[in-house]
Parts: C-alpha cells; structure tokens; sequence
C-alpha cells in the first residue's frame, strides 16, 4: 500500500470519527460545540459525572458541581410506590472550564460519610455552589434527605477554594418558628396544612438552588409542603443559614427543580413539575421583586417534545459572562433504570418580544 492511500485512508477515518463522536472536535480532546443529550467526556476522555448540578463563575473560571452517579441502579422497598429508583450515595465532582466546553475534573469535593448525613445509603442531592464575597468562602448547598425522602432537610458545607476540600456542617429545616411573609390569618388557622405542621420542626425542603441578587443577599429556592408548593428563603449574610424571612410561592402547584436568574432587572424562574424521574412541562414565571409577585409565563420550551421538556428536567441556569442576554439552560436527562448513564441538556436560552424566556431544542451549538 502507497504512503499517500495510507494518510487518505487515516484522514477518512478521522473523518468518520469527528461524525459520530458525541461532542463536535476540532482536535482530539478539544470540544468546539455542546451536542445536548449525548456523552459529553472531560479533558481525560472520560464521562462528565455531575448531575443536578449547577455552575459556579469565579475569577475568569466556571466550576460545574453535581452528584456523582455510578453503581448499581436499584429500587428500595420503601419507594416501590413512586419508582425511586436511585444509586448509593458517592459525593459531590467538581469540574473547571474556561469556555464552557471542556471540562476538566478536579475530584471528589464532598465525599459520602458512613454513619452521617453524607451516607452512602441516605440521599444527597442539587448541590449547587456559591461564593461568599464578605467571608471569602466557598459555600455548597445541598439537599440532603432520608432513603424515603421523610427527612427533608438542607446541608451546609465550606471551603476555602473552589475545588475543595469542603468541610459539611451538617442539615436542618429551614424557618423553625417562622411564618413566611404572606401568611393570612386563614392559613395559620388551617391545621391540616403542612406548612402548620412543620412550623415547629422547620418546613420540608427538598429539590432547591441558590440565588445571588447583584447586591450579595443570598436566597434559597426550595421545594416544600410536601413538594406542593415553593419556599424563597433570605439567606443570613455568610450563607450559611437562612435569616427566618421566607415567603410561599405558586402553593399547590406542584414545582420542584427551581432554576433562577436575573435579566433588565426581572427575576425569572424555571422549574418542572413533580413526577419522579419523569420528564414533564417546564414552567416559567417572573417578578419584579424576588418576594413577588410571581406571575406564570407557561412552558418556555417551544417545538417539539416541548412538553416534556426535550426529556430532561431542570436544574441550573447560567448567565454566559460577557455575552449580553446570554443564558444557558441546563437539564438532565434522567435515565431511572441506569441513573450512572443519565445525560445532560444543555440549550440556549432566547427572549421573545415581551421578554419572555423561550428554549428551543438544536441539535448542537456553541456558546457564542
């Protein structure tokens, strides 16, 4: 064979490789544009492990947080009735990227701990990671819950940079004693509430993320009551408890996975029904006030599949640095019987003429 057929045949070969690889490469180990839904590997070629996960932006890096999902898929006993599938408990990953595209792995930050909270068989989940300009830390707020999912409760836990170590101190309800802002008088009289019923203990707090407003206060997006209804909690200035000022938000409406972001100085959120590992309809809405009031801007996800959200669920958005009404939406697709090989939905987001959010599936894209 010819010196000259062997580098055609090596160049067609790169050719049909660059084809079906999952994430556009202008060189090996070098991503140039997301492709949402298929294997997306880190800059040691190997699978990114961060699901319902959210970004970090800190002097000129993003930091992408999320649970670590390897291990045996199982159903326990006690959620045989709701099909809670899930994988033990390994940690929190942490990965760095300056261009959004490739990513490179930095570890284990918050490992499971036998015996605590953190344990294997218990449920951490939404780690969502924020900085703390005034205490200089790093604070990582997490979901941290029974394998029934009873507990429902937060975990705190700092460190000094980034990439960690952090060190946990431990979960709680937030707002024991607290009534939120827009209680009525009817509503506290209501025994069978759930929110009547957890006010001496703390109120529930389970799917959830982490809100910096421009002026540093810190807030917490909950899911409550049972997951019936949202909590927006005031953060205390180190972020690391919340101050007792919290209002309800969209009671009864069943929305878990809240995603938050700022845009012309509206507040806007993204969120996803309650269905398990079940995709469904995201829902958005808006206010002029972070303590409202919010007001429902329907599915922002447009085309088809829309109405299960391209088969993925919210977790994050994230404001591109830079870039002008550049956000990006990011979801996971869950896969509940193999939750280790669950994908991740990456789209842009766009505004309509009113200034409402819309998400339309392509195929793949870069961040511009």
């Amino acid at each position: 064979m010819s010196q000259t057929l062997t580098r055609r045949s090596a160049f067609l070969a790169l050719g049909l490789l660059a084809l079906v690889s999952p994430l556009a490469v202008a060189e090996e180990g070098t991503v140039t544009r997301i492709r949402p839904g298929e294997v997306w590997k880190d800059t040691e070629g190997k699978p990114i492990n961060a699901h319902g996960g959210g970004l970090l932006f800190h002097e000129g890096t993003y930091y992408w947080y999320g649970e670590i999902k390897e291990g045996k898929t199982y159903l326990p006993e006690v959620n045989k009735s709701w099909g809670g599938t899930r994988v033990d408990v390994v940690g929190v990953s942490c990965y760095s990227s300056k261009d959004l595209l490739n990513w490179k792995y930095l570890g284990n930050v918050l490992p499971a701990v036998p015996g605590t909270d953190l344990d294997p068989k218990l449920v951490l989940e939404r780690p969502k990671c924020v900085y703390n300009a005034k205490t200089k830390k790093f604070v990582l707020w997490i979901h941290s819950d029974s394998l029934n999912y009873a507990a429902a409760k937060c975990g705190v836990a700092t460190s000094d940079t980034p990439q960690g170590p952090f060190t946990y101190h431990g979960s709680f309800r937030p707002n024991v004693g607290k009534w939120p802002v827009n209680v009525h008088p009817a509503d506290q009289a209501d025994t069978s509430s759930q929110f009547v019923k957890d006010f001496e203990q703390g109120q529930m707090a389970r799917d959830m993320t982490v809100f910096i407003d421009d002026d540093g206060t810190g807030y917490l997006f909950y899911a409550s009551e049972g997951n019936p209804t949202l909590h927006i909690a005031e953060l205390t200035p180190d972020y690391l408890k919340t101050t007792g000022k919290y209002t309800r938000v969209f009671a009864g409406r069943e929305m878990e996975a809240p995603a938050v972001f700022k845009r012309n100085g509206k507040y806007y959120l993204i969120a996803s029904g309650c269905t398990a590992w079940a995709p469904n309809a995201a829902r958005a809405a808006v206010a002029n006030s972070i303590w409202g009031t919010w007001t429902e801007l329907g599915n922002p996800c447009k085309g088809d599949k829309a109405d299960i959200t391209f088969q993925s669920q919210g977790t994050y958005v994230q404001p591109v640095q830079g870039k002008k009404d550049s956000f990006i939406f990011m979801a996971d697709r869950w896969i509940k019987d193999d939750l280790a090989d669950s994908r991740y939905i990456w789209l842009p987001i766009k505004f309509d003429g009113r200034g409402h959010p819309e998400i339309k599936w392509v195929d793949e894209w870069t961040v511009e």
